[in-house]
């Protein structure tokens, strides 16, 4: 799985994460952002054409390389500064309460410990700083979730580690966020068992 994981994977996620509906959540999840800025999973810098004027720079996390090459045509027309922070997002090496906001999209699926990445982005946002996010997760409905259940070893095989069963809203507040907005939908053309996401933002107290 070395070859496919490290050369193949980054660049069917590039094309599967670049379609309209994933454009749509990324201008919403984007908007209200400002200051210092880190992106836990950058991938291939699709976020870099929504990032608002209020962004002064943007610290990302990233630890594929060949995601990294992906995004450099994009980060050459993006007029916000991008730079390279760290490839873990599970240990952060930055400051305590350093960033503004954090932005994470369709990432939390696939860390190990999503608990300790989570941790750790709150230490390092300022007091009163937010988590923007949009996820995929745990679906409401019992059926969906059994599906859910029945494909993620293969999932997580075939896609990085994606789980399909996170309930992203639980694994926040658990990390001590308090959610500020919260919507919760199955995407557009997407099935069921891989479209429920998470999308909103939480505040650091």
């Amino acid at each position: 799985m070395g070859f496919y994981k490290d050369q193949v994977l980054p660049r069917l996620q590039d094309k599967a994460m670049s379609g309209k509906w994933t454009r749509d959540a990324r201008h919403r999840v984007c908007a209200g952002l400002g200051g210092e800025v880190l992106e836990i999973g950058f991938g291939t810098g699709l976020n870099t054409a929504f990032y608002p004027s209020a962004v002064k720079q943007v610290r990302a996390i990233e630890p594929s390389a060949v995601c990294l090459r992906i995004a450099k045509p994009r980060l050459d027309r993006s007029p916000i500064r991008v730079e390279l922070a760290g490839l873990d997002g599970e240990h952060l090496d930055l400051p305590s309460d350093e960033f503004d906001a954090i932005l994470s999209t369709w990432t939390l699926c696939t860390i190990p410990d999503v608990s300790g990445a989570l941790a750790e982005m709150r230490r390092v946002l300022k007091p009163g700083g937010a988590l923007h996010f949009v996820e995929h997760g745990c679906a409401p409905d019992a059926g969906v979730q059994t599906w859910q259940s029945r494909l993620e070893p293969l999932n997580k095989r075939v896609f990085g580690g994606c789980h399909l069963t996170r309930q992203i809203d639980d694994c926040i507040r658990r990390a001590g966020f308090d959610i500020e907005a919260l919507t919760t939908y199955y995407l557009k053309g997407e099935p069921k068992v891989f479209g429920h996401t998470f999308e909103g933002r939480a505040l650091k107290p």
